[in-house]
């Protein structure tokens, strides 16, 4: 409404500008009317072509976050995994990540497979998952793994079975790494029970080879108080995001956001994670980083 009063206005001022001439009234009115018609055609499709692109966002916005929200909703899910929903808030942290249907995603340390069962739907058919583990996690998480995994019920996922110091990707293979919870056990040493120490700067390297150059690499963890070292990894399993920042980014990695979705600033971060007290409701940081895009000299 606003462009069309604007248009007339200007049009005015055009019909006002017009020297005075000996011309028969009609065709000064046919004159006048065309041009008035010119006026509000080329208006309207401006305002519909405005409208038009503003709907079209919205509907990108829409689609993108239903994306996330279908894939917690489906009805293939367990009802364990949708119990963990609220205090993990997925889908907001998995729209943080950028994660998109089609996308080779690593879920490195995956544990149980509840982010792998959620990224499975996100990437779609034309997608796949890559669920790493080792031993100690496969035994440490029992029969959840074969409910999750068994009778190929997610085709698009793909076990990788590889040791902490043994793990090797293929150069340039993901479009994106997921590390929900597990920065902290690169500072975990229980060697009786099969976690040897972890030589941390091999496997970010290890991490940062297979992923493409503008990849993403997602992480989540458990605060620890700033300035505690890194064998509060070990300890609490928590993590000062200060050592997961500098670590990172000494492996090439660029810090790209910071998202406060998971924060409980009532936790007790003295406590180790597992404690009853705070289980499930530990304060988390989730951070985004990419590796670099490499321009060719």
């Amino acid at each position: 409404m606003n462009i069309l009063s604007s248009e007339l206005r200007h049009f005015g001022r055009i019909l006002e500008s017009i020297e005075p001439i000996e011309i028969h009234t009609g065709i000064l009115m046919k004159t006048a009317v065309a041009l008035l018609a010119a006026v509000l055609l080329t208006a309207g499709c401006d305002q519909n072509e405005k409208e038009a692109s503003k709907v079209a966002q919205a509907e990108s916005v829409d689609s993108k976050e239903s994306i996330y929200a279908s894939a917690v909703a489906n009805t293939a899910r367990s009802q364990a995994d949708r119990e963990r929903d609220p205090n993990r808030k997925p889908d907001k942290v998995l729209e943080f990540f950028n994660i998109d249907p089609g996308m080779q995603v690593l879920d490195l340390f995956s544990g149980g497979g509840y982010y792998s069962e959620l990224v499975s739907y996100v990437v779609g058919d034309t997608g796949r998952v890559t669920a790493h583990s080792n031993e100690t996690y496969a035994e440490f998480v029992g029969d959840e793994v074969i409910t999750r995994y068994g009778g190929d019920r997610l085709q698009n996922v793909q076990i990788l079975m590889a040791e902490n110091n043994e793990m090797k990707l293929d150069a340039d293979a993901y479009d994106a790494a997921l590390m929900i919870l597990a920065f902290h056990d690169i500072f975990y040493v229980d060697v009786k029970n099969g976690w040897p120490k972890i030589d941390g700067p091999k496997l970010l390297a290890e991490l940062y080879r297979g992923l493409k150059p503008g990849g993403i690499l997602g992480v989540v963890d458990h605060f620890a108080d700033a300035g505690s070292s890194r064998e509060t990894g070990g300890t609490l399993h928590r993590i000062d995001p200060a050592i997961v920042i500098a670590d990172l980014e000494a492996a090439g990695f660029v810090l790209e956001e910071k998202s406060d979705t998971l924060r409980n600033l009532s936790d007790d971060y003295s406590k180790h994670m597992a404690d009853p007290a705070v289980r499930g409701k530990t304060d988390r940081f989730v951070l985004r980083f990419v590796k670099p895009n490499v321009v060719a000299e």
